[in-house]
């Protein structure tokens, strides 16, 4: 009894073991077509999902992701395998420290890519650190001139830089508005004090005179001091260097006091925001964009139209420069035919993509061989272009 109670368990126990070999080579077959049929491709992008820029950093994850979106529906072949992409978005909250940070989080979770930061600030440092991991990294909307100075060959930006933003400005306060005496306030980043800096070199240069300078910071919410101190030296135009959670208050404080100055700034105050955060001082404004206008963009009404439709809200500023860094991204995987980030790297100088933003190339230093400044007044509730500027 004890023997035939034993065989039948051994049976069972045979019978069971097969089931559960059978049913995990079919398991592992299917996950291995799954596998072949779509390998994961990781892009990275970082940029400020909170702190008071948060508008404009979720501005241009969004225009990643549409990117990132449209690709995959779309269906992406290299090297005969089947690519899905994926976009890790991190939050760098606009700080330098916390940007080097994810930038490593980035790093080690195997991008092959990344697209960002926002802000020159957080942009410069960590640059290095992609660098180091031989990983490209093109910047949306990072102006400092310094970001590709420092000789990586992995650093790119989709932008015009502060060198040509700043004199355009100048030459704009002297030759449209005719300025005489000119004041500049900077935020003392290396994005704001970078713009100011750049404007004033040419208005002196000009011949110019800068009445007062004065440094604030990028979360000050009361600039009555430092408006009473320019008020005092009376001047016709005051340029800005910072971003709309300080411009907007800026310009609503100076009217407050009663300074008659016109308002001048550049990329970082030219969004729609500005309408609620300077309430009726906004059309004293006008603001300069280092690209051409969302409006003027190739495809421009329906790539306005999928984003509000995705997104349920209006491009900011360069939702449109991320979407192309994506897709300049993948133009190298296609050239390269590869999906490897030292591959993708050494296709990138040779980039030459029709994108949104026009028709895209690099130089040595990994700047934009061709770019544009916008200058631009607010108005009806409207961004209003008054000028292009092509540069050479």
């Amino acid at each position: 009894m004890f023997l035939k109670l034993g065989c039948d368990n051994y049976q069972k126990a045979l019978r069971v073991l097969a089931v559960i070999l059978v049913s995990a080579w079919l398991f592992g077959c299917s996950k291995k077509e799954t596998a072949t049929s779509g390998v994961v491709i990781k892009i990275g992008n970082v940029a400020p999902l909170t702190g008071p820029d948060s508008y404009l950093g979720k501005d241009n994850e969004n225009g990643a992701r549409l990117a990132v979106e449209e690709i995959n529906r779309q269906g992406l072949t290299i090297n005969g395998k089947a690519i899905t992409l994926e976009l890790l978005g991190e939050d760098d909250a606009g700080d330098p420290k916390l940007g080097t940070q994810v930038a490593q989080k980035l790093v080690d979770s195997k991008v092959v890519a990344v697209v960002g930061h926002l802000n020159s600030g957080v942009t410069i440092p960590a640059s290095k650190i992609y660098s180091e991991a031989g990983i490209v990294q093109i910047s949306p909307s990072s102006t400092n001139p310094e970001y590709t100075k420092q000789g990586y060959k992995t650093a790119y930006r989709m932008v015009g830089t502060d060198a040509q933003q700043g004199p355009v400005l100048a030459k704009f306060a002297l030759e449209t508005l005719k300025g005489k005496s000119i004041a500049i306030v900077d935020d003392a980043t290396q994005y704001g004090k970078g713009l100011a800096d750049e404007f004033e070199k040419k208005i002196i240069s000009s011949g110019s005179k800068i009445v007062i300078h004065e440094a604030t910071n990028n979360k000050a919410t009361d600039f009555k001091a430092i408006l009473t101190n320019i008020k005092a030296k009376n001047p016709d135009i005051i340029l800005f260097g910072g971003m709309a959670a300080t411009g907007g208050p800026f310009a609503k404080q100076a009217k407050e006091l009663g300074i008659k100055a016109k308002i001048i700034g550049g990329d970082g105050i030219c969004s729609p925001t500005l309408y609620e955060l300077a309430g009726d001082a906004v059309e004293n404004i006008v603001c300069s964009t280092v690209g051409i206008p969302k409006e003027s963009l190739n495809n421009s009404a329906n790539f306005l139209k999928n984003y509000q439709e995705r997104f349920k809200t209006e491009v900011q500023i360069y939702a449109p420069m991320a979407y192309d860094a994506v897709m300049i991204i993948v133009d190298a995987m296609k050239r390269s035919n590869s999906t490897n980030a030292a591959d993708i790297l050494k296709a990138i100088p040779t980039t030459n993509y029709a994108g949104l933003s026009g028709q895209i190339t690099f130089d040595e230093k990994g700047d934009l061989k061709e770019s544009y400044i916008t200058l631009s007044q607010f108005k009806d509730k409207k961004i209003l272009t008054l000028e292009v500027v092509k540069m050479q």
